[in-house]
């Protein structure tokens, strides 16, 4: 495994972590003993960042990756969010009408407890805040955040979603680990000015998303998908969208047939080559896609690779959005 910087923290993580979101969450049906075996295969493989939020079932994901994390303590580092709440107690994705957001102080002081009892353990290694609240100065929630440092709840702070402004204000708060936002090669937001403050201010990019959702497995039909699955409202599925991108996929997987790999370990070496302050979480709930994913770290990319792949995302500008319009009026505040 090869390893990068946590920020400016002595604290070193494998160069490809796990998002285990879709274990229990938004990703359609779930098989819990395939997903606790790809946590154990994970450890066996060196991938042992792991990232999860209370959102995510509505804690289920907290209390199954519990299952392998408690007697695996010493071996694993664990992130986790809050501040996403569910006005029916029935877990939704961002955006829609059940759901808001809560990065109160007093929030915050509940929140964590909730995820310490969930996870089983004493201290979270890296602890976000999912959103900024647009109703509660970002100083506030951080504040709060901060005192779980002092009690030694929480080892490491993150942001996530988060503009260049709420970055700099929250780092003269307390310092800020990592910032977790959606990144890959059809999602570029970031490069924008967030990126160049991370690289100001020494944190570290944790790209979730990196394989646009499962866009790149060559494998996403929406007919196929469980009712449930939230992908199915992502606007770069429907339409012309979705066309768009069954071409960009298509002569890109030409592009990693040529790199003998596949699009998704192509889509994924990108995210990797932007810097070793990135340290992409994508998200699998089956061992298989993550043997795939971690063969990622020896794709090496020379500028004409890059080339080549920034031609074929002129050729096929249409990708469309990576959120519905409410979940985007969620993001970079």
């Amino acid at each position: 495994m090869k390893y990068r910087n946590l920020g400016t923290t002595n604290e070193k993580l494998p160069a490809i972590g796990l998002g285990c979101m879709g274990m229990s969450f938004a990703y359609g049906p779930t098989d819990e003993q395939e997903s606790l075996a790809t946590l154990e295969r994970a450890l066996d493989l060196g991938i042992n960042f792991w990232d999860t939020a209370d959102m995510y079932g509505n804690g289920a994901n907290e209390e199954l990756i519990s299952k392998i994390l408690v007697p695996n303590r010493d071996k694993v580092f664990i992130a986790t969010k809050f501040g996403f709440r569910f006005k029916d107690g029935v877990a939704g994705p961002s955006g829609t009408a059940s759901t808001y957001f809560d990065g109160s102080p007093a929030w915050v002081k509940v929140a964590v407890e909730n995820s310490l009892k969930r996870l089983g353990i004493e201290t979270i290694d890296l602890y976000y805040a999912h959103r900024v609240d647009p109703n509660i100065p970002i100083e506030e929630t951080v504040g709060a955040m901060a005192d779980l440092v002092k009690e030694g709840k929480v080892r490491y702070l993150g942001l996530s979603e988060a503009s260049a402004a709420s970055l700099r204000k929250a780092n003269a708060v307390h310092p800020i680990a990592a910032l977790q936002s959606e990144y890959s090669i059809l999602t570029r937001d970031v490069e924008k000015e967030i990126l160049s403050t991370v690289h100001e201010l020494g944190i570290s990019l944790i790209p979730y998303a990196p394989l646009a959702r499962g866009l790149f497995s060559n494998a996403l039909d929406l007919e196929n998908l469980a009712a449930d699955d939230f992908r199915r409202t992502l606007p770069r599925n429907q339409g012309a969208h979705a066309r768009n991108n069954a071409h960009l996929v298509a002569e890109f997987s030409e592009l990693a047939a040529a790199k003998n790999c596949t699009a998704i370990q192509l889509a994924l070496a990108w995210v990797l080559a932007q810097g070793n302050d990135m340290i992409p979480i994508p998200g699998t709930k089956k061992r298989k896609y993550l043997e795939e994913n971690v063969k990622a770290l020896d794709i090496q990319l020379s500028a004409a690779d890059l080339e080549n792949m920034e031609a074929i995302l002129h050729k096929y500008p249409n990708i469309g959005a990576r959120y519905s319009e409410g979940a985007m009026a969620l993001v970079n505040h």
